[in-house]
């Protein structure tokens, strides 16, 4: 028999392994004393991290900090492509979003230091979920990730596909006694043309006796982003531009509007237009009345200013040999400022567009180009101000000694965020054709027949309305744009024991835990709609300092016709317009900011709260060449969704010339319950077969929650477009049985060839379904029928596939890393799953010498599901990634560096259901850094 070792071999052993999870942190700079080889650079930190992965009992891939360092990212996500299975989204050019093994990024947990970190996000169309907004977490702050494919009982449940665990710096880890180091850089994209400073330092500092030490470190970082694009804003049926559909609207062949400019008919009617749409066109649409096209071709120009800031502190002190003390504390203030700006052809616009058809072309059941007489043109300016907070403090308190150890940790983190929106727009009519015939090559164009006013400033107009008379029932106010705020709040608040004894038999460890954390998410959303009047509410474009979009505008792009000539206008200047209430006529006043002004707002408020308890038992053994870990995760959850009902019973609910306190007496809090316990087993097996290869095989029952965002009552319509989506607060938690087998053969020093095979069953997973649902439609003062997006338990999902890893240092310095997966996943039915790309590659060849560093990263991801809008599924096109690092030694203290990231400027393309049909094509530039470093 070969136990692992004696006693005190196996506590050595227990604190290598268990400083990968937040459970036991004091045995970690046991366990680096004791193994510490001081080396630097990229092979230095290749087998910092093979070393982990093959000490590990779980199946784990490592990052080491020396490794993230020497990558060309921007934020700690990027620099995790090179991990097997892992792959990244990249809306806005940039690594957000982290994927493992094929599933959503919702189904993944990302903790630091082991335990939740509050995230928050920025942008207007999203919502709060349990992602992870990497973009927010500063490289710079890394001291190693870990990435857990397999579960273990005593790490934090809630992820199917993976677990990311990021490893600040610890001050008794680091080698020297005193250490300052830092970077100065300057970023630039080529799209923008613009540089952008940013800088980061930190202090470590531990006495003579290595038992107490500091780490303090701040960063800054400013970016500046841009994207062009050509976008479609949802689909429109052929049929509906018949008779206008079932909204009651006037289609371009019956149902045609009436012509108000001609005397009545002898028995007094009113005649109607001309029908626009006759002849070939009229036949092409009753003989395609199914037929899909889209119901917007938008030139999309969106322009941000990045700054993150952030500040940690890390004390650590050892009074004892057995006692380890930590406090970590971190804050990160960013913001996301940004304006989105879109000049559109609305084509599919239910009251204004339906009935100027003049001409269309039907192919295989798409619309690909038609023609609209005094048809709608729509600018849109939307100007956000935009700000994520984070704060998190974590004590920790770690007694570790030959026959036991045991453990307590509490911990806070909160994360605030949400936008501001000043948002502003504008009207025009003239005759054009877009077409899509060229899609996706080209993804959509536009030539107008009429006047142009993509260039003709004086041609838009914030619309006013119609009717002189305010006392007569033909007047009516214009919708101009509007003012909304939408903060959100993320925050977790927790507290574990965890307990160990260790044992000089096969099974050397056994450990308990239990932990307690209540988690809150909450969305405000509050505004007012611009009821503009005619004479006064009625500004137009020209009146905002109009100018051209740069010459580059559209750089990439081809076949798009009049998309690429066309203005801005100055977002401030409208903003102030907007905000001051100078669009108000005389007997109006400036409406009050509230989540009770209008339904649209009080829908949009809701708040999540999770109170989880969980306790588990694991034991570790070793018994020759065999050795693991098995355990069970016993998890309590007890859900309240909260949210508003309106109790006035009013069509809309409540009226414009309410007072504060009426409007938000309009609504009663409502609280949803949902409470359920979950039973995780699970196995993990590693049996080293021979002193270079290692087999494993884990089996595991996981969960994941849904989406804050998904269990809540919240609810969005389109008016326009008579489409919307909610939340669903019955929703059950995912379930999932996962297997997993690897085998790992480590050939040569630092080398390795690894295969694994994984499989994911899950049952009541969550899918979007689009269903029929009446609700008030503000814009037209009546009930309509709008098709609503909301998730359910579906079904069941299968993802299965394997993946392949190559890493190798070919000596003279040149090494690589190469990696391939494959993940086949589908729900019942063959529904897709989101995030799921079939095919995924990364290889990153390098050359390294004491004087020089060079590395080139390049990823492939194949086509994705992203979710369901309007009743047809989203997908993003394959995408490639290339990115580029020269590091260059200058003495022992000082080192430059030139990183250059998006150097194919690939486009990020979405589809709704075929690639004919695009959502959003966009562009974002290639970014570079000019970088030094300095260590002392």
């Amino acid at each position: 028999m070969r136990y692992r070792k004696s006693v005190l071999s196996a506590a050595i052993v227990t604190c290598l392994s268990f400083s990968a999870h937040a459970q036991d942190a004091g045995a970690a700079s046991e366990a680096t004393d004791l193994d510490r080889v001081v080396v630097t650079g990229i092979r230095a930190s290749l087998q910092q991290s093979l070393e982990t992965k093959r000490n590990a009992d779980a199946i784990v891939d490592v990052i080491t900090a020396e490794d993230v360092g020497k990558f060309p990212a921007t934020n700690v996500a990027e620099a995790m492509t090179i991990i097997p299975g892992v792959t990244i989204d990249r809306a806005y050019g940039q690594g957000e979003k982290v994927s493992i093994l094929g599933t959503d990024p919702a189904l993944n947990r990302t903790l630091l230091n082991g335990q939740a970190i509050a995230s928050g996000d920025w942008n207007m169309s999203d919502f709060p979920t349990r992602t992870f907004n990497y973009s927010l977490l500063a490289p710079e702050l890394v001291g190693k990730i870990e990435v857990f494919k397999s579960p273990e009982a005593r790490i934090d449940e809630g992820s199917i596909g993976g677990t990311v665990i990021v490893f600040t710096r610890k001050p008794l880890d680091m080698p020297e006694k005193v250490s300052v180091s830092g970077r100065v850089s300057y970023g630039r994209n080529d799209r923008v043309k613009k540089t952008d400073p940013n800088a980061s330092a930190a202090f470590a500092w531990k006495n003579a006796a290595d038992n107490f030490g500091i780490i303090v470190s701040a960063q800054v970082s400013n970016e500046s982003i841009r994207r062009d694009g050509v976008e479609a804003y949802g689909h429109i049926r052929a049929g509906e531009y018949i008779d206008g559909g079932n909204s009651g609207a006037n289609g371009s062949v019956t149902n045609l509007p009436i012509d108000w400019s001609v005397a009545p008919n002898p028995d007094g009617s009113q005649p109607t237009s001309a029908p626009t749409c006759t002849g070939a066109c009229a036949d092409t649409l009753y003989a395609n009345p199914d037929a899909v096209g889209p119901n917007a071709t938008s030139a999309h120009f969106f322009e941000q200013e990045r700054e993150r800031k952030t500040y940690s502190l890390a004390l650590q002190f050892k009074p004892v040999e057995q006692m380890n003390i930590e406090l970590n504390a971190l804050k990160i203030d960013a913001s996301f400022d940004h304006m989105a700006q879109s000049m559109f052809t609305h084509q599919g616009n239910t009251w204004n567009s339906l009935k100027s058809l003049s001409d269309i072309t039907v192919r295989d059941g798409l619309i690909t180009k038609a023609s609209h007489k005094n048809g709608l043109v729509v600018f849109d300016l939307q100007n956000r101000r935009a700000n994520v907070e984070s704060e998190t403090y974590d004590i920790k308190l770690d007694w570790n000694d030959e026959r036991w150890f045991a453990s307590t940790q509490l911990g806070r983190t909160k994360a605030d965020g949400g936008p501001k929106q000043v948002f502003g727009e504008f009207l025009a009519r003239t005759d054009y054709t877009w077409s899509i015939e060229d899609a996706p090559r080209n993804p959509g164009s536009v030539h107008f027949t009429g006047a142009n006013p993509f260039v003709n400033p004086d041609q838009f107009q914030m619309d006013g309305g119609w009717g002189a008379d305010p006392s007569q029932p033909t007047w009516n106010t214009g919708w101009g744009g509007n003012l909304v705020d939408k903060p959100t709040t993320d925050k977790e608040t927790y507290g574990q024991v965890d307990f160990g004894l260790k044992l000089d038999s096969p099974v050397y460890l056994l450990r308990f835990g239990y932990k307690q954390r209540k988690h809150e998410t909450t969305q405000i959303q509050q505004g007012i709609g611009l009821a503009s009047v005619a004479g006064y509410g009625d500004a137009k474009a020209s009146d905002f300092a109009p100018r051209d979009l740069p010459n580059n505008y559209l750089k990439g792009f081809s076949g798009y016709g009049d998309l690429g000539k066309r203005f801005t206008i100055d977002g401030w200047k409208l903003a102030d317009y907007i905000s001051s209430g100078d669009w108000l006529a005389p007997w109006q006043t400036m409406p009050v900011v509230s989540p009770f002004s209008a339904e649209e707002f009080a829908r949009n408020n809701w708040s999540i709260e999770e109170d989880i308890g969980a306790a588990y038992v694991q034991a570790d053994f070793s018994f020759d060449r065999l050795r693991g870990n098995v355990g069970v995760r016993y998890v309590r959850t007890e859900l309240e969704s909260g949210s508003y009902e309106c109790n006035t019973g009013l069509a809309g609910c409540t009226e414009p010339s309410w007072s504060a306190d009426k409007l938000a007496a309009s609504y009663d809090p409502v609280v949803k319950k949902n409470k359920y316990n979950n039973v995780l087993p699970n196995l993990n097996l590693v049996y080293d077969a021979t002193d270079s290869l290692v087999l494993r095989f884990s089996a595991a029952k996981t969960m994941a929650r849904p989406n804050y965002t998904d269990v809540s009552s919240y609810l969005w319509l389109s008016d326009t477009a008579l489409t919307g989506g909610g939340g669903n607060p019955n929703l059950k938690p995912y379930l999932s049985t996962n297997l997993d087998f690897s085998a790992e053969w480590y050939f040569s020093d630092n080398a390795i060839v690894a295969g694994s095979l994984f499989y994911r069953d899950v049952s009541d997973y969550i899918l979007t379904e689009s269903t029929p649902e009446v609700h008030w439609n503000q814009n037209q003062n009546k009930d309509d029928t709008y098709l609503v997006d909301r998730p359910r338990n579906a079904g069941d999902a299968k993802i299965k596939g394997y993946s392949l890893a190559w890493q190798q240092n070919f000596g003279m310095g040149f090494g690589v890393i190469a990696n391939y997966t494959y993940s086949d996943g589908e729900a019942t039915g063959g529904r897709p799953l989101p995030f799921n790309s079939k095919n995924q590659f990364n290889i990153s060849p390098f050359f390294e010498n004491e004087h020089v560093s060079t590395r080139l990263t390049y990823g492939w991801r194949d086509k994705y599901f992203t979710q369901v809008s309007g009743g047809r599924d989203l997908w993003t096109m394959k995408y490639a990634s290339l990115d580029a690092s020269v590091n260059v030694r200058i003495n022992e203290n000082l080192s430059v560096g030139l990183d250059a990231m998006n150097l194919l400027d690939e486009k990020y393309h979405s589809y709704s259901g075929v690639e004919q049909l695009t959502r959003g094509a966009y562009l974002s530039g290639r970014r570079y850094m000019a970088s030094l470093r300095f260590a002392f």
